[in-house]
């Protein structure tokens, strides 16, 4: 049996504050009408994904796929967020980053 990811969410303290952070990162827009308070909706997501209000936890991280890793994790500091040092493997460059928030997430640019 395969298994796609069928749909996630990240906790964060602050929905606008995060609407504003991955909408600045990955031009994300939100589906207002999906949307209430403690809830927003990415829009036209291959994978239907949103953020819930509440306090951060650490999961298993989610990649996010990217063409220029460092270019992206200048991008998040830039906003306000946190970057590691990007590490090398044979499928390619990822790297362990947080929003401006302290939600972390990584990132992964394919060899």
């Amino acid at each position: 049996m395969s298994t796609e990811l069928g749909y996630f969410t990240l906790d964060t303290p602050d929905i606008d504050r995060a609407r504003a952070f991955y909408g600045g990162l990955f031009g994300w827009t939100f589906d207002d009408a999906a949307s209430h308070e403690t809830y927003a909706h990415v829009a036209d997501a291959g994978i239907p994904f949103g953020f819930v209000k509440g306090e951060h936890r650490d999961y298993s991280h989610l990649y996010f796929r990217v063409d220029d890793i460092d270019a992206v994790c200048a991008q998040i500091v830039d906003l306000g967020g946190k970057c590691a040092v990007p590490a090398s493997s044979k499928s390619g460059r990822s790297v362990k980053a947080s929003d401006d928030q302290g939600v972390s997430f990584s990132l992964w640019e394919p060899a």
